[in-house]
């Protein structure tokens, strides 16, 4: 939801302004009081988990569409799917990446980089410049995205289930932590190389969390003494890790309109005539069929490059074959 409004910034100034923003849940209400300056970063985060989801599920039944309102996917976030566990695990990445980012700029008051990774590394080189401090990232997407699950209690089947893929969003990110290093010396000799810690483009996290996705784990709740756990549904199933998605329910089909559930349906989408895979009409289109047609497309083509310094280029036009599901 906080993705869908405009910039926060001026509607946060007034003291009231964070119990203004619809969704959040008391605590959520107090971080936001707290460290207005942080809002702006989880809104990014927001937008950067729609933008990545939408990315990751265009060829795919369910391709992530958003509807307007506090129910930004439909009830498809609260049923407990692996389209569920992908949303929350995108989502709790997105805000640990954003505010991390935020930190490295100097966009918040309450954090820095991250000046702990000091001295020499058993590889020989210098640690220095200005590493991602993940740690306050990580921490402050606990405290607020974790928040709504707690709230539910722990005897709460779907928080657990959340719970779970939040932290495993996040740890795509910490497990994905890369060095930079710059060389110093004469004519680049690189006598002396000094680094510092990255996070990944948030495309390397949205990539690894679909093949989360593709292999999550399906669950249901067991006592074990006074704690209640999730377990592999079957015997068959491996064992998950912090890494692995899981999820309670199986999913829809997708194939039928029901927006209120956050089913848009297929009619109309564009699919891959010579594709076997979900892209492919005869899946995508869940066996209705398909019709054809050519358009036109306008393409640059035939580019030289004039010294100095433009590139010209001329438009070409040709007919292409689309195919849309009936």
């Amino acid at each position: 939801y906080l993705a869908k409004q405009s910039s926060l910034r001026g509607a946060l100034q007034d003291p009231g302004g964070c119990k203004g923003l619809a969704g959040l849940v008391e605590e959520q209400v107090r971080i936001c009081q707290r460290q207005v300056e942080a809002m702006d970063a989880v809104k990014h985060a927001a937008e950067l988990a729609i933008e990545e989801c939408q990315h990751q599920f265009h060829a795919r039944r369910w391709n992530c569409s958003t509807l307007q309102g506090l129910q930004v996917f439909g009830k498809v976030t609260i049923q407990g799917t692996r389209e569920s566990a992908f949303i929350h695990a995108i989502a709790a990445a997105g805000v640990a990446f954003a505010v991390t980012r935020a930190c490295s700029r100097g966009e918040l008051e309450q954090c820095g980089c991250d000046r702990r990774i000091r001295g020499v590394s058993p590889e020989g080189f210098q640690w220095s410049g200005c590493s991602d401090n993940l740690s306050y990232g990580i921490a402050f997407s606990q405290a607020f995205v974790d928040n709504p699950e707690r709230s539910r209690g722990i005897s709460s089947s779907r928080a657990l289930m959340n719970l779970h893929n939040n932290e495993a969003g996040r740890k795509a990110v910490l497990s994905r932590m890369k060095v930079e290093c710059k060389c110093h010396g004469v004519s680049g000799s690189c006598e002396v190389r000094t680094c510092w810690k990255v996070m990944p483009p948030f495309r390397e996290v949205g990539n690894v969390l679909k093949e989360k996705f593709e292999g999550a784990t399906e669950v249901h709740p067991k006592w074990v003494g006074s704690r209640k756990l999730l377990v592999p549904k079957s015997s068959r199933f491996k064992p998950y890790t912090v890494h692995d998605l899981v999820y309670l329910l199986a999913s829809p089909d997708f194939c039928d309109w029901d927006p209120q559930h956050g089913v848009f349906g297929t009619a109309g989408r564009q699919c891959n005539r010579t594709s076997p895979a979900m892209d492919g009409c005869e899946l995508l289109c869940c066996g209705r069929g398909f019709r054809s047609a050519h358009t036109e497309v306008v393409e640059r083509c035939g580019c030289k490059f004039r010294w100095c310094c433009s590139v010209t280029c001329k438009q070409c036009r040709h007919l292409v074959e689309v195919h849309r599901c009936r």
